[in-house]
């Protein structure tokens, strides 16, 4: 059974903004090894998430594994995905489709962190 990969970002209106989520999406294609990694947005910027779902079940999956690519617990990732993902089973009743957990705190969340605070010190001269 063919399973697909969705990262679902906020978006941004500035649309280099959102190279960075795609960039994010090749180097997790290219770590897990999965042929179907998606990008999707919230608001202002597409494809939305009902169409990265629809590019995912035209690519050929039969389940999508649905990431938010979101930093924190907030509405988007408690109520506005989960209610895209029903949204989704209503036009594709027989597609499998599960959510997994949002970046949160995690520990090589700080230590990129500590790399740009590093970066930061380096080009201020104040190390």
């Amino acid at each position: 059974m063919k399973t697909a990969i969705l990262m679902m970002a906020h978006g941004s209106r500035i649309a280099e903004a959102n190279d960075a989520a795609r960039d994010v999406a090749k180097m997790v294609q290219e770590m897990t090894g999965f042929e179907i990694v998606e990008v999707s947005f919230r608001e202002m910027h597409e494809p939305d998430i009902q169409q990265g779902i629809d590019t995912c079940v035209a690519r050929g999956a039969k389940r999508i594994l649905l990431m938010p690519y979101f930093l924190f617990m907030g509405a988007h990732v408690q109520h506005d995905l989960p209610e895209e993902i029903e949204t989704a089973q209503k036009r594709h009743p027989g597609l499998i489709m599960a959510m997994g957990g949002h970046l949160g705190a995690h520990r090589k969340l700080a230590e990129i962190e500590a790399e740009r605070v590093g970066e930061a010190l380096e080009r201020l001269g104040w190390n």
